[in-house]
């Protein structure tokens, strides 16, 4: 797993899987989820981070 957090876009990125990613959908305003072939998530994009997290730098983690 990697945890990204893009100071430029304010958006977080978590990486569960190194399958690619089929599509993509928001399933809430502002989070998207990322789903391979077989309907597994395999990615979340949480937009506007810095407004839903207190500090979304302690979430870069790779």
């Amino acid at each position: 797993m990697k945890i990204q957090y893009d100071t430029e876009v304010d958006v977080i990125q978590i990486v569960l899987s190194s399958e690619p990613v089929e599509e993509s959908g928001e399933e809430e305003a502002g989070i998207i989820f990322d789903y391979d072939k077989k309907g597994n998530i395999v990615g979340i994009e949480i937009l506007n981070a810095s407004k839903r997290i207190e500090n979304p730098r302690a979430f870069d983690i790779q």
